[in-house]
């Protein structure tokens, strides 16, 4: 599959998507978006791919969403702003949950400004490692509007809810050391080796089973909304799965033959 604004290459089974306008900071134009959603789509569907590492081309992470989009928005007929408002949420929304829910590990690798709709791309995905340049910026009060990309769900999980309104309130920037101290930031690289890292990490965090990893993230991504009666149930009916699951059955042939083994010297 060719792209134009982004670019998406595997490697050992780890998939690396990189944002692909970088004369715009990466800025997320509605073109740029449907090939993210079908690239993201791919990847999820691959079976082949144990994880993905997303980044951005040039000297920004993602500068959020494009102006020119934005102007569009503003000189259409009065009686068509909401609706057109609605549905532009309705991929915005499609997107940032594909990241959310992909039953893979996804790290974000952070290279420059994550700005508005980017900052929310940046905690869509389930760790975020920065190099220096790094900052991220909850912008949307400067242009009198509301994050919408998942800030007002990942920002409070992350950093606790009093913090989070703070940054979304004030639209200030998070430089790197902050990012790091109260949460933002997982892990802190060189900007050299920052792709690499990621990748190096994402095949760590991706060695084990594919289907524990896609079952338990699940669960995971529930923890805060359910009940632990509800999360017990859940983890019961996931763990029926694994035990039926091949990897689960070579892993624990392998451990017998080893103790056996063992035993026999």
């Amino acid at each position: 599959m060719s792209f134009q604004l982004i670019e998406l290459e595997t490697s050992d089974g780890i998939a690396t998507l990189r944002l692909n306008r970088p004369e715009k900071r990466n800025a997320m134009s509605d073109e740029m978006r449907s090939e993210f959603i079908e690239a993201l789509e791919m990847v999820t569907a691959d079976k082949s791919i144990r994880a993905l590492v997303l980044t951005g081309n040039g000297k920004g992470f993602c500068a959020g969403g494009d102006i020119s989009g934005m102007e569009k928005r503003m000189k259409a007929p009065a009686g068509e702003i909401a609706f057109n408002g609605w549905h532009r949420q309705q991929r915005v929304h499609h997107t940032q949950s594909l990241l959310h829910t992909m039953p893979k590990p996804v790290i974000a690798a952070v290279n420059g400004p994550a700005s508005g709709l980017g900052a929310d791309t940046a905690l869509a995905c389930d760790f975020i490692i920065a190099s220096e340049g790094a900052n991220f910026t909850w912008s949307y009060i400067n242009r009198g509007i509301i994050p919408d990309g998942g800030g007002m769900y990942f920002l409070p999980r992350r950093v606790g809810l009093a913090k989070a309104k703070e940054l979304i309130f004030s639209g200030r920037k998070v430089d790197l050391d902050e990012a790091t101290q109260i949460g933002i930031v997982d892990r802190v690289t060189n900007p050299e080796t920052l792709v690499a890292d990621a990748q190096a990490w994402a095949r760590e965090l991706s060695k084990g089973s594919a289907t524990a990893l896609a079952l338990g993230k699940t669960i995971l991504n529930q923890t805060f909304e359910t009940s632990a009666a509800q999360i017990f149930a859940q983890g019961s009916q996931a763990q029926g799965i694994c035990y039926t699951s091949t990897e689960h059955r070579e892993s624990v042939l392998a451990f017998l033959e080893k103790a056996a083994a063992a035993k026999n010297k």
